[in-house]
């Protein structure tokens, strides 16, 4: 039996106007973003050249997934019931940054912690020095899955408290602005990746450009975390008066969300689990891109354009994360100009059941009419991203240049826009229509929350005169089908990590030649041969072309 819940306090938000206020919100997501760009840009090649093959370290890349689908769930349903003075979500936000920012220069800093405790006389033997590199690997790995569970930590309540923040008429325009901050996160990541940082910093931050990029990464995770923190104002959940919650109650929790988690997912409504399927689908591809596309074009770089000198350099893992940023800097300045321009050239779901209504001067309204007429529905929009996204990474094998390697990469800004908009558009409608009541009227627009203006501070008050009828509210229902979505974008990442860990057995089974030189100076592995990373991505292209096939479906679902 639950017991009464009620508030005390009002949301409130910082800032002198609705876009300062809405950038406040959203942008502890710089700083997630930015982090995760480290982790995708420089760890893989960072494991490759401790010493791992490409085959283990796909295996070490389970952590993406498996914290996703522990932490964000387990975490969303703990700070649901969190009575923090603070609020429900800052407390994780905060707890998580500094485990985050603990394990990035744990990270950075790998071999000199080891060193410390097994330190190795000169003359030591190959044995002693293999298990010193084995327990080297063993710790940045267990570094990288503390960066992952925890970073998921932070990225779920960051998400959460746009919801309970913002009310319902606000959503959508959270939703983007937290679209825009991923992209500069990206940006503003690949770019601090792709500069000589030792040349900027001598070695104040750290002797090697990865040490500079972990510390430079929780510093920027700190920040954006303490500014959206600092601006916000939650609402404290209370109980009966109490405060406390038991320990029995948190788990008791989890189990009920786990149990109705697979109770909606066996039973989930059409068009809802056909856009799950396209997610499915659509991150089978995106997996190995997002987390080996970097290593893909440095390789490429040193493979057919590098130099001689280049080739024989100490730290190629610096080379490589920089050329691999360069690349990715244009693939995010891409989607960011994706997420800005396309809302204006896509006609989005909710126009496409009324006219157009020309609010502009009647001398170019006309203009307007013809070119709103011409508009690609979002759902045929998303359906071509899948498919500019196929055939960019079929063409993968078969690059031999880094220019190349550049450009098939930065077409992928595109679809990736619309990968980070498209999918959450469609499940908030088909949310909205289980919610609206059985009426004539497809769509219900209802504001749960007053909107309260001072100067500085925007105030939500939440109204909680809901009617009974109701079988859930609107927060309920989009944490439990927001929360099979993230299923749906996390099951086909151990897919992903399956099938790269075949190919990399298959095709690349020894240590990288690139990367592994130093580790392993007595090693030499032929360049020569299929890129495993490009066969990865090719197969990748043909689950996009899967992911098109259920768009397509999707459009003929009532």
């Amino acid at each position: 039996m639950h017991s009464a819940a009620s508030w005390t306090g009002t949301p409130a938000i910082k800032g002198s106007s609705e876009a300062m206020r809405m950038a406040l919100l959203t942008v502890s997501l710089v700083g997630i973003q930015f982090t995760w760009g480290i982790e995708m840009t420089y760890c893989t090649p960072y494991l490759l050249e401790l010493g791992l093959t490409k085959s283990m370290v796909s295996l070490v890349w389970i952590a993406g997934p498996l914290s996703g689908l522990i932490m964000q769930p387990i975490v969303g349903v703990l700070a649901d019931k969190s009575r923090s003075k603070y609020g429900r979500r800052r407390p994780y936000m905060v707890g998580g940054t500094i485990v985050v920012s603990a394990a990035l220069l744990v990270l950075g800093w790998t071999k000199e912690i080891v060193g410390v405790f097994i330190s190795l006389p000169k003359g030591a033997s190959k044995e002693a020095k293999e298990f010193q590199r084995g327990i080297t690997i063993g710790v940045a790995v267990l570094s990288i899955y503390a960066v992952d569970f925890a970073i998921n930590a932070v990225q779920a309540s960051c998400r959460s408290l746009i919801v309970d923040t913002l009310p319902i008429s606000k959503q959508q325009m959270g939703s983007a602005w937290a679209s825009r901050m991923i992209a500069i996160g990206h940006l503003i990541g690949y770019a601090a990746g792709a500069l000589d940082l030792r040349g900027i910093f001598g070695t104040m931050l750290g002797d090697t450009q990865f040490k500079q990029l972990t510390v430079i990464s929780a510093i920027a995770l700190c920040i954006s975390i303490g500014i959206t923190s600092y601006a916000i104002t939650e609402r404290v959940l209370v109980v009966n008066g109490k405060e406390e919650v038991p320990a029995s109650e948190g788990i008791s929790a989890v189990k009920e969300m786990l149990m109705q988690l697979l109770t909606t997912a066996s039973n989930l409504p059409r068009r809802i689990q056909m856009i799950c399927w396209v997610q499915f689908w659509c991150w089978i591809g995106w997996f190995p891109f997002l987390f080996y596309s970097t290593t893909w074009v440095g390789e490429i770089y040193l493979r057919y354009n590098a130099p001689v000198d280049a080739r024989e350099s100490k730290d190629t893992l610096g080379q490589i994360g920089r050329i691999g940023s360069m690349s990715l800097i244009v693939f995010s300045i891409v989607t960011f100009l994706g997420s800005v321009i396309l809302p204006w050239v896509v006609r989005s779901p909710e126009d496409e059941k009324v006219e157009f209504t020309p609010r502009p001067p009647a001398g170019i309204a006309p203009i307007l009419e013809q070119i709103e007429k011409y508009k690609p529905s979002l759902l045929t929009a998303w359906m071509v991203s899948h498919m500019i996204f196929a055939c960019s990474m079929i063409l993968a094998p078969f690059v031999t240049s880094l220019r190349s390697a550049t450009a098939t990469v930065a077409v992928c800004g595109i679809p990736w826009a619309l990968a980070c908009w498209a999918p959450f558009t469609f499940i908030g409608i088909e949310i909205n229509k289980l919610n609206a009541p059985l009426t004539n009227s497809h769509y219900r627009h209802v504001s749960t929350a007053s909107i309260e203006s001072e100067p500085g501070v925007l105030r939500l008050h939440h109204s909680d005169d809901i009617p009974s009828s109701t079988s859930a509210s609107t927060g309920e229902l989009a944490g439990v089908y927001l929360g099979i979505l993230n299923l749906y974008c996390t099951l086909p990442q151990f897919v992903g990590t399956f099938i790269s860990w075949v190919v990399f057995s298959l095709l690349e089974p020894g240590k990288s030649p690139e990367l592994a030189k130093e580790a392993h100076p007595d090693e030499h592995h032929s360049t020569e041969g299929p890129n495993a990373i490009a066969v990865c991505l090719f197969i990748g292209a043909l689950a996009a072309v899967g992911a098109a096939y259920a768009t397509n479906r999707l459009k003929h679902i009532p």
